[in-house]
């Protein structure tokens, strides 16, 4: 059974399949898991969101969607997409 991934793993994942986050994206990610103090699996659901919805990085709704998650409690994937549907968001 294969664990969740860490960020910087998630973040490597990512750049494999191609997308490729600037230094200063992935330096805006790590302030934000800071600035939250968010866990890691939040922090991937968030950025995985924001990548899926904006196609590209946005810090701004990056963060906002972290504050929304940690404000909400969120624990699980399946939780987050719970709530952002309600919110209108997915």
């Amino acid at each position: 059974m294969r664990n969740k991934p860490t960020l910087a793993e998630y973040i490597e994942e990512l750049w494999e399949k191609g997308f490729k986050l600037s230094d200063e994206d992935v330096r805006f990610i790590y302030f934000g898991k800071k600035y939250t103090d968010a866990k890691e699996d939040l922090i991937i659901i968030a950025l995985k969101t924001t990548l899926r919805i904006q196609r590209t990085f946005d810090g701004s709704f990056y963060i906002s969607l972290l504050e929304l998650l940690q404000e909400k409690k969120v624990v699980s994937e399946k939780q987050a997409y719970a709530v952002l549907r309600k919110k209108g968001i997915m």
